[in-house]
């Protein structure tokens, strides 16, 4: 038997093969240019599945790092703001004490108004303070526009006029940010939190003893969504507001028989009607409508101010020389506003220390998830360097046999 072999099959197989040998070598130069074992999917599938994993983390991780630091800055000015309103509400309560022992003159009174009065003034500003990025600390998301709007006017015993209201014109939204895999924590304190005095009360006016909700509702209450069925009496209303996480209880007026809300803390109602009309009905909102907290009907009495409102109160007496009231209501509710004030930094406090552990485990678990991403994907040089020079050696002695073996051409007969 005979077999018969291509003249061009020597050559066929030996550019094959070096062909191959230098696609190798530009793999290997590629991947030491790169510092990595994986160019192509192909190279390792496991271990490429795996390094996308680890990269991704590490993506996320550095990302809760930045916003860790974002959050701490932030709580960190806030905390200043919050300090110097606290310093001058302690300035404020002195000023109450003297003025109520009743030694002073009512020009001394008077005097004494005019500092309180200057007080108030740099309060507001505290209350419209914005951050390095010029966005509000206090107005909650609505962030770009201020906290607070006053409104001016003629006091008895000022010499011009002055802030007689302060309204909360921001949100009680609040800008959270991830510190880790579904885990947020707010990024701003609310104003009408922080610079609350007093539970706030709200007493419609309107018999809720015959209520009944006409259809399936709900209600708004601090931002937590309240279900309520049709046929739910006022019993069954009460009872779903003080079951749910809003920081509120409700209860039956019982000279009026109307509702009752009062907070659990000092902090401005912010009341919606989400879907239906029960707020509405049962006389709590009014029926023009509008946002909270200007959507409270007129008729609802309103009790428990803003550090704001104590300041204003105590200013006025100030201005008029009731010593008696001075003593009375206008230090209990500055000493409240004291109060909620320290409470608003302690929580800021609090945070930065759960904040101080994330970052904490952060510096630590980024080195970590960067040595399993090496294991996966990083070169041995050293291997690397060896093999690549054994390449070499052995591609160019290919060269070299097939220089010698390969048929020859007619190139060969004309030198």
């Amino acid at each position: 038997m005979f077999y018969r072999v291509s003249t061009d099959q020597p050559n066929d197989d030996i550019s094959y093969q070096l062909r191959l040998r230098e696609f190798e070598l530009n793999q290997l130069d590629n991947k030491m240019g790169a510092q990595t074992r994986i160019l192509n999917l192909r190279d390792d599938p496991i271990a490429a599945a795996h390094a996308v994993r680890f990269e991704s983390k590490l993506v996320r991780l550095d990302r809760y790092a930045i916003n860790v630091n974002t959050v701490v800055d932030t709580n960190n000015v806030a905390d200043g703001y919050l300090k110097s309103a606290t310093d001058i509400i302690q300035r404020v309560r002195e000023l109450a004490v003297q003025g109520a022992n009743g030694t002073y003159t009512p020009g001394d009174l008077k005097d004494m108004g005019e500092e309180v009065n200057q007080l108030l003034n740099e309060l507001v500003q505290i209350g419209n303070a914005r951050d390095g990025e010029g966005r509000m600390l206090f107005a909650g998301d609505r962030d770009l526009s201020a906290a607070f709007s006053t409104l001016r006017g003629n006091v008895p015993g000022a010499s011009e006029q002055v802030i007689t209201d302060v309204r909360y014109t921001g949100t009680i939204g609040e800008n959270r940010v991830e510190i880790s895999d579904g885990s947020f924590i707010p990024a701003n304190v609310p104003g009408n939190r922080a610079f609350w005095a007093e539970q706030q009360q709200l007493f419609a006016n309107a018999d809720a003893t015959a209520y009944q909700v006409q259809a399936d509702s709900v209600i708004s209450i601090d931002g937590t969504d309240i279900h309520l069925a049709a046929g739910d009496n006022v019993s069954a209303v009460i009872a779903k507001i003080n079951s749910s996480n809003a920081g509120v209880r409700a209860s039956l007026d019982p000279v009026k028989s109307s509702l009752v809300l009062q907070t659990t803390s000092p902090h401005q109602l912010w009341l919606r009607d989400v879907q239906g009309t029960v707020l509405q009905d049962l006389g709590v909102l009014s029926p023009s409508g509008g946002n909270p907290p200007a959507n409270i009907s007129p008729d609802v009495r309103v009790s428990g101010g803003s550090l704001f409102d104590a300041v204003i109160a105590l200013r006025d007496e100030l201005y008029q020389g009731q010593t008696v009231d001075i003593g009375g209501m206008g230090l209990k509710g500055i000493d409240a506003a004291l109060g909620n004030l320290t409470a608003a930094r302690a929580e800021l406090g609090a945070q930065n220390e759960r904040l101080k552990g994330v970052s904490e485990r952060i510096a630590f678990e980024i080195p970590e998830v960067q040595q399993q991403d090496s294991r996966e994907v990083d070169l041995d040089m050293t291997k690397a360097i060896t093999d690549l020079r054994m390449m070499e050696y052995t591609h160019q002695a290919a060269l070299e046999t097939a220089a010698k073996i390969l048929p020859p051409t007619l190139l060969d007969y004309l030198r």
